[in-house]
């Protein structure tokens, strides 16, 4: 009986063990299948009824058909010389300098003739007009003496250019073509981070031997991006989205789309260390290009507000020393002489807080709004002056087309009159950090005249002056007001010490 127990037992624990593992193997096949289906709905996750596969598959069928790839050619003219060069036992001269030398060698080897050098160039475009219209980037048809026009489904045409603007870095050039596929445009102002995207254009150009488009995917990695004077120059690149769908060479001017295909940004611009993909393209909002594009299509010239003032955002410390609750506003740093600023009252130190009823919290949406502002339109304009609100009323003025030449011609004023050989400007960090300078208030001393009364007492660049004649100098103002009631000689006192600066003679 005993041993009857002990194998009945045995038995029921052999039993449950087995159970055990049925039970236990079952959950994980049904954990396991569960897994598998909760990984296909990732994968074939939707957008507005579509699997995102289906998504991209009908942009590459919609938009892409309007994508085109677009070549261009420059032709270099290299004039030729007549002038040869003979020794003789005074050396080497030019035959152009000696009439019977310069007859022989012209009858006897005639002129070296002009030599022409051919730039290819190769892009995209999006055709927004069934009637031929396409938008691509300046860049991409500057210069160029022929435009050749490359459809998706092979035919070819030849381009014209309609209109074209640098700053936007935007063009529109027309085919003889009708009832052309196009591409319908979004609104980049519903972008948002982390939003799907997809890049269309003709990466490499021919070198892929089919005019078919290449499409690739990716998401909005930031918006409001700005590229920097080193690599826009003149251009307006202030206000870029960001994107690590794939942009190659030749992608420029080819469209961004979104899931529904509609263009929301034309492709411009790659950042690599390479020279290829790294995953940081950028492209043109397209509410950019909307602003200007009938503009471009009838061939007029596209205007930008002035305001003619260099700017600077705010840092902490300069929010601090200005005594403002917050970082909001643009510190205004040089004023263009005769320009729509200084006209309107606008002086250097000035805080900009507030731009045609608009709050400016940087330098990215001031130049912004005060570009699309029409010219000849009066604005108020709101500064922070000593402490003080001041309202200022500006009539916009137009770009200069090349601002460098405008200012190399004359049309910069400096911060200040240099008085007596003296240039100075308010003592901010970049100056600090550059001459050392561990005050906290003063002007600083950024150039000084050779031979002037200045140079003469012995000031020197880097020089942070507090006081003149017993008068503290805190800020450029300070500094301003006191040289404008002074004569006679200055006693200045720097972080160094006192200086003599005597009034220049007049002879």
């Amino acid at each position: 009986m005993k041993k009857n127990k002990i194998v009945f037992f045995a038995l029921a624990l052999f039993m449950g063990l087995l159970l055990g593992i049925a039970i236990a193997v079952k959950l994980d096949i049904f954990s396991s299948v569960q897994g598998q289906e909760q990984g296909q709905d990732i994968a074939t996750s939707s957008y507005e009824g579509f699997s995102m596969e289906d998504a991209i598959i009908n942009v590459a069928n919609t938009t892409g058909k309007a994508v085109v790839s677009i070549s261009t050619e420059h032709i270099t003219k290299v004039k030729g010389t007549k002038r040869f060069y003979f020794d003789t036992p005074f050396g080497g001269s030019p035959l152009g300098e000696n009439d019977s030398f310069r007859k022989f060698f012209e009858d006897f080897f005639g002129d070296i003739p002009d030599r022409e050098y051919k730039q290819m160039g190769l892009g995209s475009g999006v055709i927004i007009d069934s009637e031929g219209y396409i938008l691509t980037n300046e860049h991409v048809i500057q210069d160029a003496d022929k435009i050749s026009v490359t459809l998706s489904d092979g035919r070819e045409f030849k381009g014209e250019i309609i209109g074209q603007d640098a700053r936007s870095d935007l063009a529109i050039i027309k085919i003889n073509a009708h009832n052309l596929p196009l591409a319908p445009l979004g609104n980049s102002d519903n972008l948002k981070i982390g939003q799907w995207v997809v890049a269309i254009g003709n990466p490499f150009g021919f070198a892929m031997q089919n005019p078919e488009p290449t499409v690739t995917t990716g998401v909005i990695s930031a918006l409001h991006r700005s590229l920097g004077r080193s690599v826009s120059r003149d251009r307006d690149y202030n206000d870029v989205i960001q994107t690590d769908a794939a942009i190659n060479p030749g992608n420029s001017g080819g469209p961004l789309v979104n899931l529904k295909g509609e263009i929301v940004g034309i492709n411009v611009a790659i950042f690599s260390t390479s020279g290829g993909y790294q995953g940081i393209g950028f492209a043109i909002p397209i509410n950019n290009a909307k602003r200007i594009i009938s503009r471009l299509i009838e061939g007029k010239k596209i205007l930008y507000g002035w305001l003619g003032v260099t700017v600077q955002d705010l840092t902490d410390d300069l929010a601090k020393y200005f005594e403002l609750p917050d970082k909001n506003g643009v510190l205004v740093a040089k004023v263009l002489a005769n320009s729509p600023a200084q006209k309107a009252g606008i002086k250097e130190s000035d805080i900009i807080r507030q731009f045609d009823n608009n709050n400016v919290n940087n330098v990215r949406e001031l130049l912004s709004i005060v570009g699309k502002t029409e010219v000849g339109r009066k604005v108020k304009v709101v500064v922070m002056r000593d402490k003080k609100e001041v309202v200022e009323e500006v009539e916009i003025g137009e770009r200069p087309q090349d601002l460098e030449k405008a200012q190399a011609a004359g049309l910069y004023e400096p911060s200040e009159d240099k008085w007596r050989g003296i240039e100075a400007e308010d003592l901010n960090p970049d100056n600090a950090r550059q001459f050392r300078i561990e005050e906290k208030a003063g002007v600083v001393v950024v150039d000084i005249q050779p031979d002037s009364p200045a140079s003469e007492a012995g000031l020197i660049p880097g020089d942070l002056i507090l006081e003149i004649n017993k008068r503290t100098v805190k800020n450029i103002s300070d500094y301003k007001k006191i040289i404008q009631e002074l004569k006679g000689n200055a006693l200045v006192k720097t972080a160094r010490g006192y200086f003599l600066v005597k009034e220049k003679e007049v002879e």
